[in-house]
């Protein structure tokens, strides 16, 4: 006889997971945890405040930026109420719709902010390769445009993954390995066939990041052709310079995905807690990051930040 029962899926509740094996540090744990995760929420609002109350950062590249800050803001709540609830009141327990709604949200965060960060490359690609008419390319009504477009796309190729979930039962631990609903996790636990799941779920991801990842790349090779054929050193310093901060925030997003596809591919034998800090650190990096890498390569919103900060002083 099974050793639990089959349960449907609008019945089921989850175990989420802090840090395995470390259940007794988990109030020490909370502690950085807790400081990243307020530096995230607010820089993010910090370079959004500042972005909408300063007239010299209504530019596209800054429109960009504020929707980079809204994905981040986003990813940080959707995250921090559940791991803080697990390491501060041992708060485990997550039912079936709270955990469909959760990964929603922070696969779609995630979508969006790669496609954010496609936009931007395009942004600095025009910026330089046709500065003239940079203006009238990236428009307000086109930027909307692309802000609403992004949104859309990502929703409607992710809730066919997170909804098709809906026809699982489980019959298996309901104890999932994360202090988040994770989309291969979940159907870990189902005693279903979830080849369908599976298919739904590759497409998706295949749609989304696998489509924005190519142009990126190529993005950048066409912008470093275009400062390489300009002839001026300090012009081409000065165009080298606006891409830093984006190339940064490049780096910060794949970097910790790469590393968390590599635990998983390679590296199933090693300690569980080290699966959950790359997990962690997966979603935290870049609502972390992003803020303090514009506010200190980008000199505009460097001096819009400053300036607020002075504003707020005694």
């Amino acid at each position: 006889m099974s050793d639990f029962q089959n349960i449907t899926s609008s019945s089921v509740i989850f175990l989420l997971t802090g840090v395995p094996g470390l259940e007794a540090f988990h109030t020490w744990i909370s502690i950085p945890f807790c400081f990243l995760y307020l530096t995230a929420l607010s820089g993010n609002s910090l370079i959004l405040f500042a972005i909408v109350t300063q007239p010299s950062l209504h530019e596209p590249m800054y429109y960009f930026l504020s929707m980079l800050s809204t994905t981040d803001l986003g990813l940080s709540v959707y995250t921090l109420v559940a791991m803080l609830g697990i390491f501060w009141f041992n708060d485990r327990e997550i039912s079936f719709t709270a955990c469909l709604s959760q990964m929603f949200f922070v696969k779609l965060f995630t979508v969006m902010e790669l496609s954010v960060l496609l936009a931007m490359a395009f942004d600095r690609f025009v910026a330089i390769s046709n500065p003239i008419r940079y203006a009238t390319i990236l428009t307000d009504s086109r930027i909307i445009q692309i802000g609403v477009a992004i949104v859309i796309r990502g929703t409607l190729m992710l809730t066919p993954m997170v909804a098709i979930l809906m026809r699982l039962s489980f019959c298996r631990s309901h104890v999932l390995h994360y202090p988040y609903c994770f989309h291969p996790h979940v159907m870990k636990l189902s005693c279903t066939d979830t080849r369908i799941n599976n298919a739904i779920g590759l497409t998706a991801m295949t749609s989304n990041v696998g489509v924005d990842s190519i142009p990126i790349p190529l993005s950048y090779v066409l912008i470093i052709k275009t400062i390489l054929s300009i002839t001026s050193p300090e012009e081409r310093k000065k165009a080298f310079s606006t891409c830093i901060s984006h190339t940064g925030a490049i780096a910060i997003f794949y970097i910790p995905l790469i590393s968390l596809s590599f635990v998983h591919r390679f590296g199933k034998q090693g300690p569980a807690y080290v699966h959950t800090m790359i997990a962690n650190t997966y979603l935290l990096i870049p609502p972390v990051m992003n803020p303090i890498i514009y506010s200190v390569k980008t000199k505009q919103i460097r001096r819009a930040v400053i300036k607020i900060l002075h504003s707020k002083g005694p």
